[in-house]
């Protein structure tokens, strides 16, 4: 058997999901399998940098035996760019500050978070892309993790790629847009 790569495997498993009136975030019956979907228009901070009209699609697998997969399919953004991406504490609000900081399967203890032991792609979902010609981009983010009663909320698009440099790791400037994700 060939191995399927994670994005194939999460949207395979995001069309089936759908396709068989699965809601945003469930478990598939008869598995420990837990399904997340999200189809948004962005909430924009920055309309220069996310256009109005952007959107994001998030679909995720989470399962014990094989962690956490998560893709973000984004259309609408500025062409050629590099942006930053993470899974964040709580949802989308009218500002960028209200989604709350990264989520981390193990919380720092030290706020905000800049410490690459804790601000690391294992850590954390970094879903960090760079668009197209036509402002399209996608990423995929592994981690050998589930989620238990703390759960991420929202995905929140940032102005560069990922720092992971000490004093600066999981920084990724400006929050620019939100999408509210039923982890």
């Amino acid at each position: 058997m060939r191995p399927v790569p994670v994005l194939s495997l999460v949207l395979s498993a995001a069309a089936l999901a759908l396709t068989a009136g699965a809601g945003p975030a469930t478990a598939v019956p008869g598995s420990r399998v837990h399904v997340i979907t999200a189809k948004s228009g962005l909430t924009s901070y920055k309309p220069e940098l996310v256009p109005p009209g952007a959107r994001a699609h998030v679909f995720g697998l989470t399962s014990k035996a094989h962690g956490t997969s998560t893709a973000i399919l984004v259309t609408g953004l500025l062409p050629n760019r590099e942006y930053g991406a993470h899974a964040h504490t709580k949802p989308c609000g009218a500002t960028g500050d209200l989604a709350g900081p990264h989520y981390q399967n193990v919380e720092d203890p030290v706020k905000p978070s800049v410490d690459p032991a804790y601000a690391n792609p294992r850590n954390e979902i970094w879903l960090d892309l760079t668009t197209d010609a036509t402002g399209r981009g996608a990423a995929v983010s592994k981690v050998d993790w589930t989620f238990t009663d703390r759960r991420a909320n929202s995905i929140v698009i940032h102005e560069t790629h990922t720092h992971t440099h000490p004093g600066h790791a999981g920084t990724a400037g400006a929050r620019l847009a939100c999408v509210t994700v039923g982890f």
